[in-house]
């Protein structure tokens, strides 16, 4: 008897684990810092190095173009400025990169705005491969996880307009007819260009990328057409579980990535001799090349306990971080020190591109009560700044509407918080 209890409670516990993960987009509040993080990182790259772009992915690159054809034609990578050599071409390609990194920064139609941005990190990227550091792998990466996420559910244009639309269905208005015609004229138009590349050979020569866009083309389609003439159908059902399962199984993909990113980096550096000596901070901080406050960088230099203790931190901190994964209060203190320390590496070793990346990354983890009262904080703020006109009791707004946290009911604690 007491055999078919314990067998009865796991499988209670079995199905609402399930029911969980199925019914619900975990991390919203993380997925969100994520996208605002990694697009504002490529957004204000791509705006610092605007005055440079001819020189560093345009037709003025020491990478030439035709160089950058034959390494593309080997190992099948995708860039749209492989389409043309012209500088017409290359301006419209790198327009769309920043533009759509701005969009997908505040959130207007999400699921759109991170496919362009995904293209655009891609075409630029693999355009000069020689450009980047490892803050540049990392937003490789994150920017193809991204449009598998719906990282627009909270902080953005599309919880705005969400709640502006559920606000006039409770009120019976009609939403407005603008809101509406901008989804699916985004559809049709990256239809159209999705077709004239697959097929001109557009898309690289590996399968996974044809297949993640016309997956994600056919069903963005699907979802609009249910949601408008079926929305309380088990089609609509079906479409969120589908959603809801690549969403949480890319954010488990992206702790698993911050935590290798972390362990491999740790493991490494024990291996190295100035690390086991304690002084390998002490080197970038004497090199020209990273030392944007020279002034700064020698006081530090010059303090050999604490180049000691910064170096042997740095290694005890990447290595044990992913072993406290289990243990909120260790791992967010940890948490805490890793940002600090990227943000020591902005200041010192002028890398603010790399540190904005990885603490964007690390914002996976970040507690969802935490993120909550930061939102709070920033809101109110906001609302100090910007006062909002007294709205009498069931008057409707039109402009002033603000977004209305999208609760999940996912209580307690997971791995994000």
């Amino acid at each position: 008897m007491s055999t078919a209890i314990l067998d009865r409670k796991a499988d209670n516990k079995l199905a609402r684990g399930i029911q969980r993960v199925t019914s619900t987009a975990l991390g919203q509040y993380q997925s969100a810092v994520i996208r605002i993080g990694f697009s504002a990182t490529y957004l204000f790259f791509l705006l610092r190095e605007l005055p440079h772009r001819h020189e560093m992915y345009g037709p003025d690159a020491p990478w030439r173009w035709d160089m950058a054809q034959q390494l593309i034609s080997g190992n099948q990578s995708f860039t749209a400025l492989m389409w043309s050599d012209s500088t017409v071409w290359f301006e419209v390609v790198y327009a769309v990169a920043l533009i759509s990194a701005a969009l997908l920064m505040v959130g207007w139609h999400t699921r759109a705005t991170s496919v362009l941005f995904m293209a655009g990190v891609l075409s630029l990227q693999n355009r000069s491969i020689f450009m980047g550091d490892g803050g540049d792998n990392v937003i490789h990466l994150m920017a193809i996880y991204l449009v598998l996420t719906r990282c627009g559910r909270v902080w953005s244009l599309d919880a705005r307009r969400a709640a502006r639309q559920a606000r006039a269905e409770a009120d019976g208005a009609r939403s407005p007819v603008l809101g509406n015609l901008a989804g699916p004229v985004l559809w049709v138009v990256l239809g159209l260009v999705l077709i004239v590349a697959s097929v001109t050979d557009g898309l690289g020569g590996t399968w996974w990328l044809p297949t993640l866009l016309w997956f994600l083309w056919v069903g963005e389609g699907a979802w609009w057409a249910v949601n408008r003439y079926a929305p309380q159908s088990q089609s609509r059902t079906l479409l969120d579980v589908v959603a809801n399962l690549a969403h949480n199984a890319t954010l488990v993909v992206i702790m698993a990535e911050v935590c290798l990113i972390y362990a491999t980096a740790g493991w490494y550096k024990i291996q190295g001799s100035r690390w086991q000596d304690g002084t390998a901070l002490y080197y970038p901080l004497k090199l020209d090349y990273f030392t944007p406050w020279p002034g700064l960088s020698d006081i530090l230099a010059s303090n050999s306990v604490m180049v000691m203790v910064l170096t042997y931190g740095t290694v005890i901190v990447q290595v044990a971080f992913p072993f406290t994964l289990f243990n909120r209060r260790v791992k967010n203190v940890l948490l805490v020190a890793m940002m600090l320390e990227h943000a020591g590496i902005a200041l010192l070793l002028g890398l603010p591109f790399f540190s904005m990346a990885m603490i964007a990354a690390d914002s996976v983890f970040l507690p969802t009560v935490f993120l909550v009262w930061l939102g709070g904080r920033v809101t109110l703020a906001r609302e100090r700044l910007f006062p909002v006109r007294t709205r009498i009791p069931g008057q409707r707004r039109g402009g002033d509407d603000v977004e209305a946290p999208q609760h999940s009911g996912d209580g307690g604690h997971t791995l994000v918080g």
